[in-house]
């Protein structure tokens, strides 16, 4: 039977109830969540008193693989344990040496190995050995179709509610660098008023600067219900914003819709639930743009729209394009999707 992985939320709440391993192994391109375990490890297991002799944070620039194992080896002084980070860890040579420590690690000792932008070759003999003895954890880049759910779920743990709007208007301005997005969410935090717990599209538009009715979100709707005249003032603000409205930004969200969309076509279940489980969508409401974008657009007509965005963001990058503005290229998209 194959190893269940575990969550993020699932290593946290081990720790939380002070279960330790002697190894948390953490990879992937998303460095977020290596980021978030990681820094609880280090504010949460040691007591001030104890890190000063019992916290080692290496950079793997500057070290080798010898020299984390000896500080592995070492045993804390004064504390049940001792706690040894190891970060930007991809730049280490000869991991793969790392096993024969973990063929008896010292219980004494919490080893984190923090391997961003890359992962480790699961068929390796390491692989196996942290497997065994600690946690192997993949940090995987979020789809952009989870983000609003992300948003949400940090927000109410904060104690805090988003409206829907606000949380699509957020996910569409910030993206998916989950650091930047958090950074944003404190922000907010911050600046909302005394004794308010929840988030209105007004208050993402004062605090972060994002328009509540010219950005991507609101294009994207006036395209589902074809409304010309919405998308054109969009287009027209974008062109004279064009700072906090790059082209790039505007049909990579584009592509992703109508991607999806292509996609909900095959969908067993033509219900907001159907489609946002064949979508992965983490909430029904999420699903609606899609089922009323499948009443206004044909399969066909969308494969068509699917290569005008590809062929719009060619000459966004300058092929076989001298002389349109983004300005320019949006609205010939625009009007492509549209007629």
């Amino acid at each position: 039977m194959a190893k269940q992985e575990l969550s993020c939320d699932d290593i946290l709440k081990e720790l939380r109830a002070k279960q330790y391993r002697p190894i948390y192994y953490l990879m992937g391109e998303e460095s977020y969540y290596i980021d978030l375990i990681a820094d609880y490890i280090t504010d949460n297991v040691l007591s001030e008193t104890e890190k000063e002799f019992n916290l080692t944070v290496v950079y793997g620039a500057d070290v080798d693989i010898a020299t984390v194992i000896n500080a592995a080896k070492r045993y804390p002084m004064m504390s049940e344990y001792q706690v040894v980070i190891v970060k930007e860890a991809q730049a280490i040579r000869n991991m793969e040496e790392l096993s024969f420590y973990l063929q008896k690690p010292l219980n004494s000792t919490i080893l984190v190995i923090c391997h961003k932008h890359g992962t480790l070759d699961k068929r390796k003999k390491l692989v196996a050995e942290v497997e065994k003895v600690g946690i192997l954890f993949e940090s995987k880049k979020i789809k952009d179709s989870q983000l609003p759910a992300f948003i949400n779920s940090y927000m109410k743990r904060k104690g805090i509610d988003m409206e829907p709007k606000a949380s699509a208007m957020l996910a569409d301005f910030v993206g998916t660098d989950l650091s930047r997005l958090t950074g944003e969410l404190e922000k907010l935090i911050i600046t909302l008023p005394a004794g308010q717990k929840r988030v209105t599209p007004e208050q993402i538009e004062k605090n972060i600067g994002i328009s509540k009715d010219y950005n991507n979100f609101e294009l994207r709707s006036a395209l589902v219900e074809k409304d010309i005249l919405k998308a054109n003032k969009i287009i027209k603000y974008f062109e004279e914003n064009p700072k906090t409205n790059p082209i790039q930004m505007t049909l990579s969200l584009l592509f992703n819709f109508y991607s999806n969309l292509m996609l909900s076509y095959y969908s067993p279940e033509k219900t907001e639930q159907g489609i946002a489980s064949w979508l992965g969508l983490k909430s029904p409401w999420a699903a609606r743009d899609y089922l009323t974008a499948m009443r206004r657009y044909n399969g066909v007509k969308t494969m068509q729209i699917i290569g005008e965005i590809r062929y719009a963001d060619a000459k966004s990058k300058g092929i076989n394009n001298a002389s349109m503005s983004d300005g320019d290229i949006l609205r010939e998209l625009v009007f492509k999707i549209l007629h």
